[in-house]
Protein backbone atom coordinates (compact mmCIF):
# COMPACT_ATOMS: atom_id res chain seq x y z
CA UNK A 1 0.00 0.00 0.00
CA UNK A 2 1.84 3.29 -1.44
CA UNK A 3 -0.53 5.33 1.30
CA UNK A 4 0.26 6.25 4.75
CA UNK A 5 -2.11 4.10 6.64
CA UNK A 6 -2.77 7.20 9.22
CA UNK A 7 -2.29 11.27 8.74
CA UNK A 8 -2.97 14.08 11.49
CA UNK A 9 -5.91 16.17 9.57
CA UNK A 10 -6.33 19.83 11.42
CA UNK A 11 -9.52 20.46 13.18
CA UNK A 12 -10.56 23.32 15.19
CA UNK A 13 -10.02 22.54 18.79
CA UNK A 14 -8.81 19.07 19.01
CA UNK A 15 -6.97 16.58 17.36
CA UNK A 16 -8.05 14.21 14.51
CA UNK A 17 -6.50 11.43 12.60
CA UNK A 18 -7.61 10.36 9.38
CA UNK A 19 -7.28 5.98 8.51
CA UNK A 20 -6.96 4.45 5.38
CA UNK A 21 -6.56 0.56 5.53
CA UNK A 22 -7.54 -2.31 3.34
CA UNK A 23 -9.76 -3.67 5.80
CA UNK A 24 -11.75 -3.01 9.02
CA UNK A 25 -9.05 -5.28 11.19
CA UNK A 26 -6.03 -3.13 9.65
CA UNK A 27 -8.15 -0.20 10.50
CA UNK A 28 -8.64 -0.47 13.57
CA UNK A 29 -4.78 -1.10 14.16
CA UNK A 30 -3.48 1.51 12.36
CA UNK A 31 -6.30 3.99 14.42
CA UNK A 32 -4.63 2.61 17.58
CA UNK A 33 -1.24 3.01 16.34
CA UNK A 34 -2.07 6.82 15.03
CA UNK A 35 -3.49 7.63 18.41
CA UNK A 36 -0.05 6.12 20.20
CA UNK A 37 1.60 8.34 18.00
CA UNK A 38 -0.55 11.43 19.32
CA UNK A 39 0.32 9.88 22.82
CA UNK A 40 3.86 9.40 22.27
CA UNK A 41 6.46 10.81 20.07
CA UNK A 42 9.46 8.29 21.22
CA UNK A 43 6.72 5.30 21.02
CA UNK A 44 9.72 2.57 20.28
CA UNK A 45 10.77 3.55 24.23
CA UNK A 46 7.46 2.26 25.89
CA UNK A 47 8.41 -1.45 26.68
CA UNK A 48 6.48 -3.79 25.87
CA UNK A 49 5.99 -5.99 29.19
CA UNK A 50 2.04 -5.88 29.98
CA UNK A 51 -0.07 -7.98 28.11
CA UNK A 52 -4.17 -7.35 28.22
CA UNK A 53 -7.10 -8.99 26.75
CA UNK A 54 -9.66 -6.23 25.21
CA UNK A 55 -13.45 -7.27 24.74
CA UNK A 56 -15.54 -5.29 23.20
CA UNK A 57 -19.24 -5.22 21.76
CA UNK A 58 -21.11 -1.93 20.52
CA UNK A 59 -23.89 -0.88 18.34
CA UNK A 60 -22.05 -0.27 15.05
CA UNK A 61 -18.51 -0.67 13.64
CA UNK A 62 -18.17 3.20 14.33
CA UNK A 63 -19.29 2.67 18.13
CA UNK A 64 -17.02 -0.31 18.12
CA UNK A 65 -13.85 1.97 16.94
CA UNK A 66 -14.46 4.31 19.79
CA UNK A 67 -14.92 2.00 22.36
CA UNK A 68 -11.72 -0.05 21.04
CA UNK A 69 -9.99 3.68 21.29
CA UNK A 70 -11.23 5.10 24.08
CA UNK A 71 -10.01 1.62 26.22
CA UNK A 72 -6.46 2.15 25.42
CA UNK A 73 -6.78 6.05 26.17
CA UNK A 74 -8.35 5.12 29.32
CA UNK A 75 -5.26 3.16 29.95
CA UNK A 76 -3.20 6.26 28.73
CA UNK A 77 -4.50 8.26 31.28
CA UNK A 78 -4.87 6.13 34.12
CA UNK A 79 -1.86 4.25 34.27
CA UNK A 80 0.56 5.96 31.27
CA UNK A 81 0.32 2.67 29.74
CA UNK A 82 0.90 2.65 25.94
CA UNK A 83 0.02 -0.44 23.75
CA UNK A 84 2.61 -1.33 21.13
CA UNK A 85 1.32 -4.90 19.71
CA UNK A 86 -2.16 -5.66 18.79
CA UNK A 87 -3.21 -9.09 17.88
CA UNK A 88 -6.77 -9.25 16.75
CA UNK A 89 -8.83 -12.50 17.58
CA UNK A 90 -12.12 -11.54 16.35
CA UNK A 91 -13.50 -8.54 14.63
CA UNK A 92 -17.12 -8.31 13.24
CA UNK A 93 -18.51 -4.92 12.39
CA UNK A 94 -20.39 -5.15 16.66
CA UNK A 95 -17.71 -7.27 18.17
CA UNK A 96 -13.81 -7.23 18.74
CA UNK A 97 -11.71 -8.94 20.56
CA UNK A 98 -7.89 -8.62 20.57
CA UNK A 99 -4.36 -9.24 22.95
CA UNK A 100 -2.56 -6.11 23.31
CA UNK A 101 1.11 -5.63 24.45
CA UNK A 102 2.70 -2.82 25.98
CA UNK A 103 4.45 -0.63 28.74
CA UNK A 104 4.36 2.34 30.37
CA UNK A 105 5.33 5.12 28.98
CA UNK A 106 8.42 7.51 30.26
CA UNK A 107 5.09 10.51 29.57
CA UNK A 108 2.37 11.31 27.53
CA UNK A 109 3.26 14.30 25.00
CA UNK A 110 -0.63 14.56 24.62
CA UNK A 111 -3.65 13.81 27.09
CA UNK A 112 -7.00 12.09 25.40
CA UNK A 113 -9.58 13.23 27.49
CA UNK A 114 -12.23 11.08 24.50
CA UNK A 115 -13.03 9.86 21.59
CA UNK A 116 -15.15 11.48 19.98
CA UNK A 117 -18.30 10.21 17.66
CA UNK A 118 -18.07 13.65 15.73
CA UNK A 119 -18.31 13.06 11.84
CA UNK A 120 -17.22 9.83 12.61
CA UNK A 121 -17.62 7.35 9.48
CA UNK A 122 -15.66 4.33 8.25
CA UNK A 123 -16.51 4.48 4.72
CA UNK A 124 -15.60 2.21 1.33
CA UNK A 125 -13.21 4.02 -0.59
CA UNK A 126 -10.86 3.21 -4.04
CA UNK A 127 -8.14 2.34 -1.42
CA UNK A 128 -10.35 0.22 0.65
CA UNK A 129 -11.90 1.89 4.23
CA UNK A 130 -11.26 5.25 5.14
CA UNK A 131 -12.13 6.89 8.50
CA UNK A 132 -11.89 10.34 10.11
CA UNK A 133 -11.39 10.11 13.67
CA UNK A 134 -11.37 13.28 16.44
CA UNK A 135 -9.89 13.33 19.89
CA UNK A 136 -11.16 15.66 22.32
CA UNK A 137 -7.53 16.65 24.22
Amino acid sequence: MSIRPFEVVEHTADWALRITAPDLMTLFVYAAQGMNSLLVSKLEEVAKDVQREVVLEAFDQESLLVEWLSELAYWAEREQLVMREFSVQHLSPTEFRAVVRGGKAPELDKHIKAVTYHNLEIEQTSDGLQATIVFDV
